[in-house]
């Protein structure tokens, strides 16, 4: 081993090794999505016909039998300025990220250190199957919660996994492309005060545009005033179609927190259909979604960590009292292969506790002539062909032999091989 792995690793703060899409600003304290650009796009949208208006509205002030003087504007700013608001305390903060682990949890079905016997398949390691899902009782409801493959965890109710953000989320709603970030338990209060304050903003620049179109007539035709203010009617026709778009979409949101349900609750499950065992009636939905305290974040994205690689394995081993045979070895839960150098699943106790030394020596010595190193772990299917002395019965024998020299180095259980 040379001395750069022999060095430790320097700590990095967690959000530098995040293995999420995340995007970080100012240090980790704050926290966007991958598609953090069309933040930009989102205040163009908003704050420039807005700012436009409450400039004509500051101009036209200062006469005041033309337009309705100072608190037009005054108010449309102050509008402007917490729809703006919100838009970045949705789009800056963390959603309600769950947390990875770094290995797979214990599972009441996978191998035990008290099991007796344990199967070995075409020279490969058994698959250890975690359920895919477990139920939970949620108000007298059962639920179930799934397994993330990504995560290695299985999710919170209400809880899913993002593609986009690859992190599984609290009370996932929606991933928002508008704000560039998902929508969850921390953050969904500020998404609706957001779009319901885009509504009243729309709203609000429309009526007084058209107020100001008729102050201006002074007994001319519609017309020929509108030709005259080509910017009040601008922002008529823009707010006109952004209502159907934002208003719709606070409508529809506002229906969600009556009914206690997030945007992919309703396209999955249908609760229409079903009794939803989270929807506590309308008073006690609205209180708890306005009036309740956000749950602080599950991560410390500040928080010195060491990043994850092939030692971290080594160290579990050596706290549970076994070693590694090979690092670059790894169990794959999904397709049983050896692969992965990612160092997140660690092997059984009892497979951790053999000593392998002299099958590998003999192994290599077998085939020293042709030059080939053996892997302990790894069997080819071709063996037959290239060793006319290993079949599926010699084999067997073989590997008999060498339990019995190294009878001494077994743990106490029996390790049962099936050939």
């Amino acid at each position: 081993m040379s001395s750069k792995d022999m060095a430790p690793k320097k700590p990095k703060r967690l959000y530098q090794a995040w293995k999420g899409s995340n995007n970080f600003f100012c240090g980790g304290r704050m926290i966007f999505g991958p598609d953090v650009s069309s933040l930009f796009l989102s205040t163009f949208l908003i704050g420039g016909p807005a700012l436009t208006f409450c400039i004509q509205s500051f101009a036209k002030a200062k006469v005041p039998e033309q337009f309705l003087g100072y608190p037009i504007p005054t108010v449309g700013l102050i509008v402007t300025i917490l729809d703006l608001t919100f838009l970045f305390l949705t789009s800056g903060r963390d959603p309600g990220i769950v947390p990875r682990n770094a290995r797979p949890p214990e599972s009441e079905e996978s191998y035990h250190m008290s099991t007796s016997s344990m199967e070995w398949v075409n020279g490969r390691l058994p698959q250890l199957r975690l359920p895919r899902t477990k139920d939970v009782i949620i108000n007298g409801h059962i639920v179930k919660v799934k397994f993330c493959d990504t995560c290695l965890l299985y999710r919170p109710p209400r809880a899913s996994h993002c593609s986009i953000c690859n992190n599984c989320v609290q009370r996932f709603d929606h991933h928002c492309p508008w704000v560039g970030q998902c929508i969850g338990v921390r953050n969904y209060r500020f998404f609706y005060m957001f779009i319901s304050s885009s509504t009243f903003l729309c709203m609000y620049v429309f009526v007084f545009s058209w107020v100001n179109l008729l102050k201006q007539r002074n007994g001319r035709s519609l017309w020929k005033t509108m030709s005259n203010e080509v910017l009040s009617v601008i922002l008529i026709v823009y707010c006109f179609i952004a209502i159907w778009f934002v208003g719709g979409l606070t409508m529809f949101h506002f229906y969600l927190i009556c009914t206690n349900q997030t945007t992919y609750e309703n396209f999955r499950y249908r609760y229409d259909k079903k009794e939803n065992p989270y929807n506590k009636g309308m008073a006690r939905n609205i209180r708890e979604l306005f009036f309740s305290k956000i749950p602080p974040s599950l991560n410390d994205f500040r928080s010195w960590v060491v990043e994850d690689d092939q030692e971290e394995a080594e160290s579990i081993a050596s706290k549970r009292g076994g070693s590694i045979i090979n690092r670059k070895e790894k169990v794959d839960l999904e397709m049983r292969s050896k692969l992965a150098e990612d160092g997140s699943i660690s092997l059984p106790g009892i497979l951790q506790n053999l000593d392998y030394n002299g099958i590998e020596s003999n192994l290599k010595n077998k085939d020293a002539k042709e030059g080939i190193v053996f892997d302990p772990f790894f069997f080819p299917v071709d063996q037959e062909q290239r060793d006319p002395g290993w079949n599926s019965t010699g084999g067997a024998k073989t590997l008999t032999d060498e339990r019995n020299v190294q009878k001494s180095s077994l743990p106490t259980e029996t390790l049962v091989v099936h050939a």
